[in-house]
């Protein structure tokens, strides 16, 4: 069953976060410069700015949290003994060279089939991948397969050399070199997602460096963002959603550095809701490793995050709910009217903002 955890002062509907987005709004692609996308500052009043003016609203003493999960080249294609065409999304990999995917056919193979998937041009190394059932259990969502070929590579290895950048749903293009430069943070590490952290695809290089030098601290949590995050809730009732689950790491340096910054009197800004739903899952459960289904709707009791820096999430995702727990549902929606109304870009490739936590309603002014 998915954690959820709520409380509201109010009841929320699925329809309490919905809008209507124009599709130019969407974006296909990413800025020319990673720090060069737009800011919305929405502190308090909605304020237009540039990403790299980020340094200017942090101080010395704060701590950023990053998201170091690296995007795997996890979709690939094939082709059945009859000849049908079939798309591999791997979502997680397990044990002995095992792969839980999710699986586009028309009609699924046999559980023992082997079906030959497309290697990279050049590559004859006679890929393929055998159906051994459904994962996690005998219905559940995801396809457990073998992935192999003849020289006993392993899933990774594979991947890395066959495989496609797993663009979202609603970027329409193939995936191109730019994407395998740019769907993926400066700072990628640990391989596993199969979608980018998309709030810390703004951070370059000299913007890193410039915020070290203003004693700006950092660190690293590792979640990997799973295909379900481009899932809508589709149930009125926001109870009644099956949440996603993701694997998540808080290490012991980041766990000493959220000490120090508290010790200090220094805030906790979350870069992306990836790392939002890590460290309130590490608080919730006292786990620092593990699997989470955090569910975060309006009247979420946030422990450790301050600020959050994130991208424009979807209509009716669990990353609207999320944002408008964090920062106040009728504050987000307005910075989401006024997102439209300036023509800012949406979704992974699109523009960010800048969000802090609501004050309870008891909270002196």
């Amino acid at each position: 069953m998915p954690l959820i955890v709520s409380g509201a002062p109010r009841a929320y509907f699925l329809s309490d976060f919905d809008f209507t987005l124009p599709q130019a709004l969407i974006a296909q692609h990413p800025a020319p410069e990673r720090s060069g996308s737009r800011l919305l500052d929405g502190i308090a009043a909605p304020t237009d700015r540039v990403f790299r003016d980020l340094p200017s609203l942090l101080r010395a003493g704060d701590l950023l949290v990053f998201n170091d999960t690296k995007v795997i080249n996890a979709r690939l294609f094939g082709e059945k003994a009859t000849g049908g065409k079939l798309e591999l999304l791997i979502e997680r990999v397990l044990t002995g060279n095992q792969v839980a995917a999710h699986m586009r056919v028309s009609k699924k193979p046999e559980v023992g089939a082997t079906v030959a998937l497309v290697g990279a041009p050049g590559a004859h190394d006679n890929l393929r991948a055998t159906l051994l059932g459904r994962w996690p259990d005998a219905n559940g969502p995801l396809f457990r397969f073998v992935l192999s070929n003849d020289a006993g590579d392993d899933p990774y290895t594979l991947m890395e050399r066959h495989g496609h950048v797993p663009l979202p749903p609603y970027i329409t293009h193939t995936d191109s070199a730019e994407d395998a430069q740019r769907y993926q943070t400066v700072f990628a590490k640990n391989p596993g997602a199969v979608a980018a952290p998309t709030a810390a695809l703004h951070f370059d290089n000299a913007l890193l460096a410039q915020i070290d030098a203003m004693g700006v601290q950092r660190a690293h949590v590792t979640l990997h963002v799973g295909a379900g995050t481009f899932q809508p809730v589709k149930t009125e009732n926001l109870a009644e959603h099956r949440m996603h689950s993701e694997w998540y790491d808080v290490p012991a340096p980041t766990q000493q550095a959220i000490a120090d910054c508290r010790a200090r009197g220094g805030r906790i800004v979350a870069v992306g809701t990836t790392s939002v739903r890590t460290l309130e899952s590490w608080a919730q459960t006292g786990q620092t490793t593990g699997d989470t289904s955090i569910f975060i709707t309006p009247g979420f009791d946030f422990k450790v995050v301050d600020a959050l820096v994130t991208n424009f999430h979807l209509p009716k995702s669990s990353l609207m709910m999320l944002v408008s727990a964090f920062a106040g549902h009728e504050h987000v929606m307005a910075l989401y009217r006024h997102a439209i109304s300036e023509n800012y870009r949406f979704f992974s490739y699109g523009d960010a903002m800048l969000l802090h936590k609501e004050k309870p309603a008891h909270a002196a002014v």
